[in-house]
Parts: structure tokens; C-alpha cells; sequence
């Protein structure tokens, strides 16, 4: 990507408002939230849980409609799905039990764009070495532990080549070894590649150690706390003084009752 590619703004949220409906009533999940994504920005929604961000997150993958405000990618407003973003979820079960590693890697390639399927085998096959995973091309799923099968869903993600990768606190349900591993192996993955990330997460510190812009959003219904230019933190960081007071400072901005506004 050229260095003018990342200063353009490719993601455009605009004063969104979402609502879903559960079993007794409509509920707003956000509200009036704006902020911008910039080519390879590693832009992270951070929030407690309930706060609207994983709806966002799938609003903005296309699978919900705002209520009011619009969400366009590189200008273009977002109307549904669509190959330029690809989610990845918590969920471990995101792969077809009955395809090889590689087949669940290549499978959407053939579908979405269209590819060969020798071409699509190749990027397949790319994306499982980055991950650290072509000695299990041939594999099953259920031959996986849980932080193989994420490492899966994320080569699958990036083999699609999307405009924004969109991940929904994918390492949440991982013992605490494997998600700091998982971690520095995404961040391994945004040096290699710089793609853009827009990653949700309810860990202060994740958001810290993976971001580089951080939206902070309110308790339930989600509105816009402030928005942060994080330290280049890394899993060194951790325990710090300084990590340790950002990660404080944060907290207040979640939870004080009037935070003080920060776009810092």
C-alpha cells in the first residue's frame, strides 16, 4: 500500500443510530456515533459490553441498516455485504467440518472473486503460511484446537484481500497464553500486509496493545466517549507505569458519569 493509500479516509461512519429487536421490545444499540477509518489504521471499538459495538461492527459488514446516518467505504455507501469487508468472528465454528483447511480457505475466493481454482488453491495455501499453518493444509477442522481454527478463519479473511478486515473480538473465548499469541501474531500479520483493521474488543488492554486509534464508546445505548491516538504499545508494555495509567485514564473515560472529552 502506498503511504498516500493510508492517509485517505476509507471508512465514513456518519452520526449512526441501530436498533435491534429482542423477544419484548426495539432496542437502540447506538447512538449518533460518527468517527472515520483511515487506510491501514489498526482502528479499534472499545466499550463495555452492551454498548453497541459488535452491532456496529455488523452494520458496518452490511448486515444491518442504520436507523438514521449513513456508513460509505471509499464513498460509496455501504447497502449490504460485500467482499471489501470480511468479518471474522469470536466463534470458533466458522469452517465447513467437512472441508480441508485449505478448501475452507479457498472456498469464498472461488465464490466472492471469482479466482481459478489453482489460483485460489495458491493464495490459499500464502495465506496458511503467514499464519503459520501449511503443514495443516490438508487438516480438518475438528483436528484444530481453537487458536488454529481462529488462525484459519483469519487467513480466509485476508486470502479475500478485503478493503477492511473487520474482527469481533476474535480472541475473547481463548485461554489467556493463546490470546496474547493470537495477538502478536495479528500484529505480525498488519506488518507484513498493512491492511486495515477495524477490530472490536471489551479489554482495555487488547485495545492498547492493538490499536493505534481507539474509539471509546458508552455504556448501553453506545455513544462516542472520545477518540484516542494510542502509544505504539506491545506486550512489553504491559505493567508499565505508563501503560498502566492509560489504561486507567480509560477507564474513567468509560465510566465517569461526565468524562472528559478527549480527541487526542
Amino acid at each position: 500500500m502506498s503511504p498516500s493509500a493510508r492517509s485517505e479516509r476509507l471508512l465514513a461512519i456518519e452520526r449512526v443510530s441501530l436498533e435491534y429487536r429482542n423477544r419484548e421490545r426495539i432496542v437502540r444499540a447506538t447512538q449518533d456515533v460518527s468517527f472515520d477509518v483511515y487506510g491501514a489504521d489498526r482502528f479499534v471499538l472499545l466499550g463495555p459490553s452492551g454498548c453497541g459495538k459488535s452491532t456496529l461492527l455488523k452494520a458496518i459488514a452490511g448486515f444491518i441498516e442504520p436507523v438514521a446516518g449513513s456508513i460509505s467505504l471509499a464513498g460509496e455507501t455501504v447497502s449490504g455485504p460485500g467482499a471489501d469487508r470480511v468479518v471474522v468472528f469470536q466463534e470458533f465454528d466458522q469452517l465447513p467440518p467437512w472441508k480441508t483447511v485449505v478448501e475452507n480457505v479457498a472456498f469464498p475466493l472461488r465464490v466472492a472473486r471469482k479466482v481459478s481454482r489453482a489460483e485460489a488453491r495458491e493464495r490459499a495455501l500464502h495465506y496458511l503460511d503467514k499464519v503459520g499453518l501449511a503443514a495443516f493444509a490438508n487438516a480438518y477442522p475438528h483436528t484444530l484446537s481453537g487458536g488454529m481454527k481462529q488462525r484459519v478463519a483469519i487467513a480466509r479473511a485476508l486470502a479475500m484481500q478485503p478493503r477492511v478486515l473487520l474482527m469481533d473480538e476474535p480472541f475473547a473465548a481463548l485461554d489467556a497464553l493463546t490470546r496474547r499469541k493470537m495477538q502478536e501474531e495479528l500484529l505480525r500479520l498488519w506488518e507484513d500486509e498493512r491492511f486495515t483493521l477495524l477490530f472490536v474488543t471489551h479489554s482495555i488492554e487488547e485495545a492498547l496493545v492493538i490499536g493505534n486509534r481507539i474509539l471509546l464508546l458508552s455504556p448501553h445505548p453506545g455513544r462516542v466517549r472520545a477518540e484516542l491516538n494510542s502509544h505504539d504499545y506491545s506486550h512489553a508494555s504491559l505493567g508499565g507505569v505508563d501503560f498502566r495509567e492509560s489504561v486507567a485514564r480509560i477507564h474513567r473515560l468509560l465510566f465517569d458519569t461526565n468524562p472528559e472529552e478527549v480527541h487526542a
